[in-house]
């Protein structure tokens, strides 16, 4: 089963804990996760019946509190959290084409050993690098042909944000190898 970032957001929710699909969502919207994860309930709900169908996660039990419809909780199961764990490694280790891989992957690495971390930026950090050298290359053609500016302007703007993005995460990295950003263990 590919894992969509909802998926991956309630599997890492149940991963800290047993939960019920709404106190999920209400955990997600009180982290302010809806900016990496496009949250809904009806989607969170959906997500959580298909990681139980796929055997990522089961029900742990259910509850009535009064009047109320029963909640049923689930909890994340061994194969989940090795579903989880391949996932984030994926979108630690290669950069991410679009929102909210991106955000997704660096919200949820908590969830990783520090050291497996550590090799999947590394790995990331190589390709971005690898990236800008090809966007340099392409910029340093199209001004040796002297094509206007304005035609490749886009390829500009990307090679500074790869660049950005480079530095980041090389700060990132060294805070990580240094121990100055503390991991949970």
């Amino acid at each position: 089963m590919g894992l969509t970032p909802i998926a991956v957001a309630a599997l890492a929710l149940l991963a800290e804990r047993p939960m019920h699909p709404y106190e999920m969502f209400q955990t997600l919207l009180d982290r302010h996760e809806d900016r990496v994860v496009k949250v809904r309930p009806g989607s969170l709900y959906h997500a959580v019946e298909r990681l139980a169908a796929a055997g990522l996660a089961e029900v742990a039990g259910t509850e009535r509190d009064g009047n109320r419809p029963e909640r049923t909780t689930y909890r994340i199961t061994d194969t989940g959290r090795g579903a989880l764990t391949a996932r984030l490694r994926d979108l630690l280790r290669a950069p991410a084409a679009a929102y909210p891989e991106a955000a997704l992957g660096l919200a949820e690495a908590h969830n990783l050993p520090r050291a497996d971390v550590l090799a999947d930026l590394s790995q990331q950090l190589d390709a971005l690098r690898a990236d800008a050298a090809v966007l340099a290359g392409l910029i340093a053609s199209v001004r040796e042909h002297d094509v206007l500016e304005a035609y490749w302007i886009e390829a500009d703007r990307a090679l500074h944000l790869r660049r950005a993005e480079i530095a980041w995460l090389d700060t990132l990295i060294t805070r990580l190898t240094d121990g100055d950003l503390p991991w949970p263990t």
